[in-house]
């Protein structure tokens, strides 16, 4: 469900619909709106060969930590509340 080719991350719909509470069909489109945003984290230290994808959605937000071949090290989702900081704006190479 998770994919590291070339740099960048693919990721199955089902699972960013899944973490962020809404319909596989309406993830592309939302991202292509600008309406769910992504944030990859690459780990350093003891985090290395580790990576934190963040989708954030209103006021919900999904986290995953992979290991460079897609395995999922740890998964949670979390609201965010009304009233906090915009999630930053979509850093994402490649497509979900």
């Amino acid at each position: 469900m998770i994919e590291f080719e070339q740099g960048a991350f693919r990721i199955d719909a089902r699972v960013v619909a899944e973490g962020l509470a809404i319909e596989p069909v309406r993830v592309q489109p939302l991202m292509r709106e600008g309406k769910i945003t992504s944030l990859c984290e690459c780990g350093v230290g003891e985090d290395a060969g580790r990576y934190r994808l963040a989708f954030f959605h209103e006021n919900r937000v999904l986290r995953i930590v992979v290991d460079e071949d897609g395995n999922v090290i740890e998964q949670s989702t979390a609201d965010i509340g009304a009233g906090r900081r915009s999630p930053p704006r979509s850093k994402r190479k490649g497509r979900t």
